[in-house]
């Protein structure tokens, strides 16, 4: 793609890349056939390829996000399926992100979705506010029906029973049990220890009963995707310098760091992410990639350690649900599957399982309609299966494809630590 962009322009980083971005497009279309919203809209412009024109039209001529383009732009998932599909290595992921800090700073939203993202990124990066917030939700439900979609959606997702604060999600160390393999760093994220505190509780057990040491490091937290992925880039970095910071004092300490571990697949596509974010900060580059480089998924980990052998006859059909962020943001595809049969699991996959559930961090709140669109269409790829169970490696995913199925849908990690001497997850009754 020919590019007309400034040298003034270029002279900003952000600028800079995705110029470099949008060259490499070669207009081929291949995306727009594992793209969800084109799969379901049919629209040219709810495409990868119509949506770089869009940003590459608004970018080169240095306008304000429109109406048309923030439309479009919202509309997109960041699945990443594209970057799988692409042949010519279109970094879209970068480009998107520049996309909607563009928008951001140039577009003043409506009131109710000004009042939403604010109201999002105010509460669920922030496990405190986010339990009193599912709270209200749960005293608020008999009046749902009254109330506009959007919020209604965010009511009808709160669940109707919360778990208790877990003792695992506060700063600490849990010694390795047995001769010692590793010490890794624990995110245990924001939603999902309030949503699932039983997710970090497996995977304490699981690692710490393999020999890895597990630290909860102080001061870490929110890994920053919710606020990166609506623009907000200097809260996101905010997150991800104290994150650093957290991890960095670990990696100085007299144990040391081997890896930091993240069971949320969301979580750990941006952690990953941190490099690039940071690459133009002269305090935090360096560490910023070192800590990039060393963030490995739960799977991962567990794929190099070698899983202990099952201690209790598993063989129950699984259905593998593989995250977007897992399997096309960080290209992990076979290493969940590999441990489940380990296991003693029988995995099946369902049809179109490159295709998002709609969850997408906040999507299934800012974009309700398509995203329960796309839920219908994976509960019912994934029921198609046979399974009686479903395993996918993000609480987005967990909770979205919940909402709709029969089944019990459960972590991968809970999965394996049942197998292997931890507790029947809550799930499976």
């Amino acid at each position: 793609m020919q590019t007309n962009f400034s040298l003034a322009q270029l002279a900003d980083p952000d600028t800079r890349e995705s110029e470099q971005i949008l060259r490499n497009c070669v207009h081929c279309g291949f995306c727009t056939a594992t793209c969800p919203t084109y799969v379901l809209l049919g629209n040219e412009l709810d495409s990868p390829r119509g949506r770089i024109y869009l940003i590459k039209d608004m970018l080169e001529n240095d306008k304000p996000a429109s109406e048309k383009v923030v439309t479009h732009i919202d509309r997109c998932l960041s699945c990443l399926s594209c970057m799988t599909t692409c042949p010519s290595g279109v970094h879209y992921m970068h480009l998107v992100d520049h996309a909607r800090k563009h928008i951001a700073e140039t577009y003043q939203r409506p009131l109710p979705d000004r009042s939403l993202r604010k109201l999002l990124a105010t509460v669920l990066p922030y496990p405190g506010r986010f339990r009193l917030a599912l709270i209200g939700a749960q005293l608020a439900r008999p009046l749902a029906g009254l109330l506009p979609g959007r919020l209604r959606t965010m009511i009808d997702m709160a669940p109707r029973k919360l778990p208790s604060p877990s003792p695992v999600d506060r700063p600490q160390v849990f010694p390795a049990e047995g001769t010692l393999r590793a010490r890794v760093a624990l995110l245990n994220g924001c939603a999902q220890q309030v949503l699932s505190p039983a997710i970090n509780e497996a995977t304490v057990r699981l690692l710490t009963r393999m020999g890895v040491e597990v630290v909860v490091a102080q001061g870490a937290g929110c890994c920053g995707a919710l606020v990166h992925h609506m623009g907000q880039e200097d809260p996101a970095l905010a997150s991800a310098r104290a994150n650093i910071d957290a991890w960095n004092r670990l990696k100085e300490s007299e144990g040391g760091l081997d890896a930091v571990v993240v069971n949320a697949s969301g979580c750990g596509t941006t952690v990953k992410d941190y490099g690039f974010m940071l690459r133009e900060d002269p305090d935090y580059a360096k560490a910023a990639a070192e800590i990039s480089n060393m963030t490995k998924d739960i799977s991962e980990l567990l794929a190099e350690l070698d899983l202990p052998q099952p201690v209790r006859p598993t063989g129950q059909r699984v259905a593998y649900h593989s995250a977007c962020s897992l399997q096309h943001g960080q290209q992990v595809r076979q290493p969940p599957k590999s441990l489940l049969q380990a296991a003693g699991f029988e995995v099946v996959e369902p049809a179109e399982s490159h295709i998002c559930c709609g969850s997408a961090g906040t999507y299934n709140l800012t974009q309700p309609v398509i995203a329960n669109q796309l839920k219908d269409r994976k509960v019912g790829h994934l029921q198609r299966t046979g399974a009686e169970i479903v395993a996918s490696g993000n609480i987005g995913c967990i909770t979205q494809i919940a909402s709709g199925a029969e089944m019990p849908v459960v972590h991968t990690v809970e999965l394996l630590d049942w197998a292997t001497g931890g507790p029947r997850p809550d799930a499976l009754g």
